[in-house]
């Protein structure tokens, strides 16, 4: 199908379409690469979290005298 023929059944102008699709046609490049550093630093926090958490049971244990 045609833009003109989609347009023309959802009942918008085709001005009205491609406002639409330049406001929410999907993530523009800056938004891309701040996903990734944020994707990348939230991994880097994860490992950082297990590896504290592993410190203090293995911390807790040694209190214990369980070794």
């Amino acid at each position: 199908m045609t833009v003109q023929v989609v347009i023309r059944g959802i009942g918008v102008t085709e001005q009205t379409y491609y406002r639409w699709r330049k406001e929410y046609g999907g993530p523009k490049l800056d938004q891309v690469k701040r996903l990734k550093d944020l994707e990348r630093e939230n991994s880097r926090l994860k490992r950082a979290v297990a590896d504290l958490t592993l410190y203090a049971l293995i911390l807790k244990e040694a209190e214990k005298g369980n070794f």
